[in-house]
């Protein structure tokens, strides 16, 4: 019987987010089990990723990784990601496992989360945007007129932080219950290291909880530790991430 309870913070969050974001996406769905949670999407790869639900004593089994990559096969997708769920919190800390057959180590994420407060604050900088326009903004300066209309998913939101009339910070988030999943986070290079990214965030956090979340979760790179821990969130866990072959 597989362990599943092992979901780590705003594991949830993530999956209902992944559901919304399949309704603004041709062909794609989640799919669920009691051993694993499969987002398709077979024009958007990024988003190709399964997460399992099992404990770190457990390993998925032969028949869930088979199912799961005649499941993407049949969804046309070459290339997924498998997601290990573990509650570790340190990035140096040996994987669990140390290999599996047909993947290749990707990147590992850190789980973090955060009790939301009054008084973050909103900036006038910060905007709705459309997710394509949001992905676009986290590599490269969008012109302002090239936002496009926010998609009306409810609880999705697509953000953008504006300097001299170009996006050129983004991130997504999404209301679930009463939590704020936070998402693709990114600041087109030349403007990096000026505090924009924090900017975003405040603003992003603040109206989540002017709509009622208590917390939020998130997934960071090592290199974005910092930024999170000043914002008030802590580590909770990891997912080791491996991509199929």
């Amino acid at each position: 019987m597989p362990n599943t309870d092992v979901g780590l913070p705003g594991q949830e969050t993530l999956l209902a987010s992944w559901e919304a974001l399949a309704r603004t996406s041709s062909g794609a769905r989640l799919i669920r089990s009691s051993e694993v949670a499969a987002a398709m999407f077979p024009a958007w790869a990024p988003l190709n990723n399964a997460i399992v639900s099992t404990g770190d004593a457990d390993l998925p089994t032969a028949s869930v990784i088979s199912g799961l990559r005649g499941m993407y096969r049949k969804a046309g997708v070459a290339t997924w990601a498998l997601w290990m769920p573990s509650r570790t919190t340190d990035l140096n800390a040996p994987d669990h496992p140390r290999t599996l057959d047909g993947f290749q180590r990707d990147t590992t994420t850190l789980v973090m989360r955060a009790d939301l407060r009054p008084g973050l604050g909103r900036h006038d900088s910060v905007m709705r945007a459309s997710l394509a326009a949001a992905t676009r903004a986290g590599d490269e300066p969008v012109p302002v007129a090239e936002l496009g209309e926010p998609e009306s998913v409810p609880g999705l939101t697509a953000w953008v932080l504006v300097r001299d009339d170009f996006a050129v910070a983004s991130a997504w988030s999404f209301l679930h219950g009463t939590d704020c999943g936070i998402y693709a986070v990114g600041t087109v290079p030349a403007w990096r290291r000026r505090g924009l990214a924090t900017t975003l965030l405040r603003h992003i956090l603040a109206v989540a909880e002017q709509d009622g979340a208590r917390t939020a979760t998130l997934q960071s790179t090592r290199m974005a530790r910092s930024l999170y821990e000043s914002l008030g969130f802590t580590a909770e866990g990891r997912y080791e991430e491996w991509i199929s072959q």
